[in-house]
């Protein structure tokens, strides 16, 4: 099997046996798509074997069967419709790999630029010289129709860049966007007047950060040059291009990069809005609650501890653990932790969603003698009763109601797209900004953008993300400004530092489909382990990096990958498929 690279998402082979899934899968594959009609071939490996197969590797498989010479439009859009939830990195083959490569090819060819799919194509092997006009009639966001929306958009007055939201997206985006264009005309929307950093709120309730060290005033951290548009934004009207505000006001953009980051819901659990704060009831989750956090913490000498997380997709999602981890070891240190119960009800299925960092957190599940309850999601709070209530699913799919008492309970909230986004038309299904994973470019309206936790790339949700996604959506961005389409992908980056104990942390870096993507080498952090290097960037170097490198456009261990510019030919035949 010779499996080659299209893009960080997407992979390309000739036929394949179930030899060949294991090895697929210890490369990091995670999805396989058939894209061969079974019995092409004598001898050909039968789709129903390979799914099986996959199956037991923990591997999803499609079939999207394309007969040779003739790839349908409904190939493409049922490809389309499928790539919308499947776990990348995707592995595609077909007898060849060209019928995987054309219909890759033909999906990308709306949001990416025609001459930069074909030169990928090329470098894999696969030449698409005949299709280009097919590629053309395809693509959404040509230049010509680019160039078409930033005319018309043009004809008010109006920003070249609109962000919506100041938050860690927002700022660090048009931060990347002036570096590279100093003289951009760019407005930030922000009703806010305050910017938080967020990932501290752990530390503060483990009594090692000071809570004011993570505020400041939202004008002390615009970047200069950017005006604020000190408001709320109510709505979108993509087709003119236009942002409505709560107001009414609209304010027009050439290009829209939208922000607005995530929604705590406190009130999706009942009776947990009126526990919060009292009754021994907290969450790190907010910033005027994470000092309760270490109160309770310091309080508690006996009793029973629970902590909480609810079913993804939620921001930062090692952050309950984190809570739990700290709070152990002042009690273990304390001599307190034998008279504790320590319960961790999860909503999901595993301890973490990166199995490689799930061994290195069992141990101290184990060495601090937490109560690992998976499946187990939180309903209901009563606070001044003590009790909790947990939907608990068996391994058959049955739901039951289990009611837990507690002596301190710490919450992480449910968690979802702003009501504004996901009653906008720039929402997919499921509420987020509905965007490429790649390219981070809306997927029907060519000159809008997102990042951060309000997008719809199948990334981990932490502010880390954003020292990888700022710059690709600033490059794809400032093209489709000057008429030209998306060259920069984002590989999915996140990071996670997990706070095993005061001192220690399991430094977590990885991309889509859970792919190792260390900052370090090796042998200075060790990414499986926990370091006591990693503790001191975590606790004495990113807030710094935060405040005076990402925040400032300052692209601190970034390498943005940029597919091929490649200028279109003056002449060409026309193509057949």
């Amino acid at each position: 099997m010779n499996i080659k690279k299209l893009s960080p998402r997407f992979f390309v082979s000739e036929q394949i046996t179930t030899a060949d899934l294991g090895v697929a899968s210890a490369q990091g594959i995670k999805t396989i798509i058939n894209n061969r009609p079974d019995n092409e071939a004598q001898g050909q490996p039968n789709s129903a074997d390979l799914a099986a197969a996959a199956a037991e590797l923990g591997m999803q498989f499609v079939n999207i069967p394309v007969v040779a010479g003739r790839l349908t439009d409904e190939n493409i859009d049922e490809f389309e419709r499928a790539n919308r939830t499947l776990q990348g990195p995707i592995l595609m083959y077909c007898r060849t790999g060209t019928r995987s490569t054309c219909l890759w090819a033909l999906n990308e060819a709306k949001t990416l630029d025609i001459n930069a799919v074909m030169e990928t194509a090329a470098k894999a092997g696969y030449d698409l010289t005949a299709m280009r006009a097919r590629l053309i009639s395809r693509s959404a966001a040509t230049p010509a129709a680019a160039s078409e929306s930033i005319r018309k958009a043009a004809s008010a007055d109006k920003h070249d860049v609109v962000i919506v939201g100041g938050g860690t997206a927002g700022l660090a985006t048009a931060s990347s966007m002036l570096r590279r264009k100093p003289d951009l005309d760019i407005l930030l929307i922000e009703p806010r007047e305050a910017h938080y950093y967020q990932p501290g709120w752990t530390l503060v309730g483990a009594g090692i950060f000071d809570r004011k060290k993570t505020e400041r005033a939202m004008a002390s951290v615009i970047p200069d040059g950017v005006k604020w548009k000190h408001a709320a934004v109510a709505g979108f009207e993509p087709e003119n291009n236009n942002v409505v505000l709560e107001d009414g006001e609209r304010i027009g953009y050439r290009v829209l990069v939208v922000a607005a980051g995530i929604k705590l819901d406190w009130d999706a659990v009942e009776g947990l809005g009126d526990a919060l704060g009292k009754n021994g009831v907290t969450s790190n989750y907010r910033y005027d609650m994470a000092p309760y956090t270490w109160d309770l913490v310091q309080e508690l000498h006996q009793g029973r501890a629970v902590f909480t997380q609810p079913p993804m997709p939620i921001k930062c999602a090692g952050a309950p653990q984190k809570a739990m981890y700290l709070s152990c070891d002042h009690w273990r240190r304390e001599g307190k932790l034998k008279n504790i119960t320590v319960e961790f009800h999860n909503a999901g299925g595993a301890l973490f969603g990166v199995s490689d960092y799930v061994p290195a957190l069992l141990k101290y599940v184990d060495k601090y003698g937490i109560d690992l309850c998976l499946n187990e999601n939180l309903v209901a709070v009563d606070g001044p009763a003590g009790k909790a209530w947990f939907d608990r699913t068996n391994g058959e799919g049955a739901t039951s109601r289990v009611e837990v008492e507690f002596d301190m309970m710490h919450v992480c909230p449910v968690q979802t797209a702003p009501d504004f986004i996901r009653q906008s038309p720039l929402a997919n299904d499921a509420g987020w900004v509905d965007v490429s994973a790649e390219t981070l470019q809306h997927s029907k309206f060519g000159n809008i953008f997102s990042a951060g936790d309000v997008c719809s790339a199948p990334n981990a949700k932490t502010a880390a993300a954003l020292r990888k996604q700022a710059p690709v959506v600033a490059e794809n961005a400032l093209k489709v400004l000057s008429g030209g389409t998306p060259h920069a992908v984002y590989d999915g980056y996140g990071s996670c530092p997990l706070t095993v104990e005061r001192g220690k942390i399991v430094l977590a870096e990885f991309g889509y489909g859970g792919k190792h993507l260390p900052s370090f080498p090796q042998w200075l952090i060790n990414s499986y382990e926990p370091s006591r290097l990693a503790w001191l960037l975590k606790e004495k170097m990113l807030p710094g990096i935060y405040w005076e490198l990402l925040l400032k456009g300052r692209e601190w261990l970034v390498e943005t990958e940029l597919l091929p510019q490649v200028p279109a030919p003056r002449e060409h035949k026309d193509a057949v498929d």
